[in-house]
């Protein structure tokens, strides 16, 4: 019976690796490049002791700790435990988000556009789908764990040592293969791929405000998220490597619920109920921005509340990081001060560029999914009416445009409510207000950049992505691993002044505007123009 379930799955599996060669190659080596090209760096930033405490005191405030971790190796913050705690939580929620959208792509995807239904009218058995899905995915990820422990090993750095390095990767792909296997439940538990996706990034933001709050308050509590058993493997100082086993474990637990589902589920369908919707549509539905927010609704609420809470988290440390600030000689030392600004007032740009980077990624999301309905040839539909393609295309920008300004202003909240609790003399709301509202001409570039791919080549959407990617690396990690000035300047975030320490210039912020126009205008007029079928 086993064996008829999983009938051909090693050749669904070599179909998925066909299929998917180039997209695999992509993710793997950008992965490795970016984790070795850090290692490296670390050794040539910081070369002597004094250097190295002197980061690693910036690295004890609260604020810090909740963005990347407990820093464990503070004491003597060599190479390799820098690597460690700067690097190894927000690579694993990157190799997370590899395995969401490859295992999605894959599972729910498939059975959305009738590849599955396909596939089974063949002899294959019930489970091979998911199986091959699965294993192909967890292989990805152990190859990835392989290649990195290598990889960070032969680079000779005294403080990243075998052990050390193996652990580091097996890590990361503990994490894809958990991640795997949370998708892959939800591939059963959702009716269609944006559910699926939604809800497994769900649990990947929740995993991670667990933690950050648990860092800083209750280290008990990270233990109830798989980001926080990651970082407790104490990669380079202790080497512990049983929270990686007790995250396969929990993915082996959790794969075989997803295996049993998909067993009993009907093809097409999910486990959660879906509401009946009106029988007749309200004049708002009727129209394509009615229509574009609908599609959407479920995800713009999901990534409103976490935009807001993400906003919390960091605002809720903001008391801790005051008195840190205060009774540390040597942050002071590192941080002057600029007269009428305190010097959580200075931290909070980069705060605000962190944020600003994450709330680009909802607009982003909300103007792809025009790509997603014309692949899926709805949109056809929707053109052979009275609807012309300027106000289709125009529908998703508007949303994209509104809803990126709300979940700024979202994040900005949450950090200002939460401050105002836990500092004694906060942050007014006018100051937080401006220092991230002024990163808006740099999220309107990002939409404009996906608006112009959609209206010429949507297949290279992911481009966007990737662009996002690096301008999280350069502007965020550009400062702690000293990047040349110029790598900062190619991403639009590197020219936003960081306010309140710098002052305002209006003149970059209108030149990235009028790009941004420009892109717009240009991808409008190229999706008026272009075939359907892209």
């Amino acid at each position: 019976m086993e064996k008829q379930l999983s009938n051909q799955t090693g050749e669904m599996a070599r179909f998925i690796i066909r299929r998917d060669r180039i997209r695999f190659s992509i993710w793997i080596t950008s992965l490795v490049l970016i984790t070795i090209i850090t290692a490296s760096s670390f050794t040539n930033l910081y070369q002597t002791d004094q250097e190295r405490q002197a980061i690693a005191e910036t690295m004890k405030n609260p604020a810090m700790t909740a963005m990347l971790g407990p820093g464990y190796g503070l004491d003597n913050y060599t190479a390799g435990p820098m690597m460690a705690h700067q690097m190894l939580l927000f690579t694993a929620i990157v190799v997370a988000i590899m395995s969401i959208l490859l295992v999605t792509r894959h599972t729910r995807t498939d059975e959305e556009e009738g590849r599955i239904e396909l596939i089974r009218s063949l002899p294959v058995g019930r489970l091979s789908n998911l199986s091959a899905a699965v294993g192909v995915l967890s292989g990805l990820n152990v190859l990835l764990s392989i290649v990195i422990g290598i990889g960070l090993y032969s680079l000779q750095i005294e403080s990243i040592n075998l052990e050390g390095s193996l652990l580091y990767g097996a890590a990361l792909g503990a994490t894809g293969v958990f991640f795997t296997a949370v998708t892959a439940l939800f591939a059963q538990l959702s009716e269609n791929s944006r559910g699926t996706i939604g809800l497994s990034f769900t649990i990947l933001g929740i995993a991670y405000l667990i933690r950050a709050v648990g860092d800083v308050s209750n280290a008990t509590l990270s233990w109830f998220s798989p980001l926080g058993w990651i970082l407790g493997t104490e990669v380079y100082v202790n080497n512990f490597w049983w929270p990686v086993i007790l995250t396969i474990c929990a993915a082996i637990a959790v794969n075989a619920l997803a295996f049993y589902l998909n067993t009993i589920r009907d093809l097409d369908s999910g486990f959660l109920p879906s509401k009946p919707g009106r029988k007749n549509a309200s004049p708002f539905l009727q129209s394509p921005l009615g229509l574009a927010f609908r599609l959407q609704r479920t995800g713009i609420i999901t990534w409103a509340i976490g935009m807001y809470v993400l906003g919390l988290s960091y605002g809720s440390v903001f008391g801790d990081l005051e008195s840190f600030f205060l009774n540390n000689e040597m942050m002071s030392q590192l941080m002057p001060p600029v007269e009428g600004l305190s010097l959580t007032e200075q931290f909070l740009t980069m705060l605000m560029s962190v944020i600003a980077m994450i709330c680009t990624v909802p607009p982003l999301m909300f103007m792809m999914k025009l790509k997603g309905e014309e692949r899926r040839a709805h949109t056809e539909h929707l053109l052979s009416r009275a609807v012309s393609r300027t106000n289709v295309m125009g529908s998703y920008f508007l949303l994209s445009f509104v809803l990126g300004f709300v979940m700024v202003f979202l994040a900005v909240l949450g950090l200002w409510s939460a401050s105002v609790s836990v500092m004694e003399e906060p942050i007014s709301f006018l100051v937080m207000f401006k220092a991230a509202m002024v990163y808006m001409p740099a999220i309107w570039f990002m939409i404009g950049l996906a608006v112009l791919i959609i209206g010429y080549k949507p297949e290279y959407t992911g481009l966007t992505w990737l662009y996002l990617g690096y301008s999280f690396l350069v502007v965020y990690l550009g400062g702690l691993l000293q990047f040349p000035e110029w790598l900062g300047k190619l991403s639009p975030f590197g020219y936003i002044p960081q306010l309140p320490v710098e002052e305002m210039n209006f003149f970059i912020l209108f030149v990235l505007s009028c790009i941004a126009v420009g892109f717009i205008v240009i991808g409008f007029i190229g999706y008026k123009k272009r075939d359907l079928s892209g």
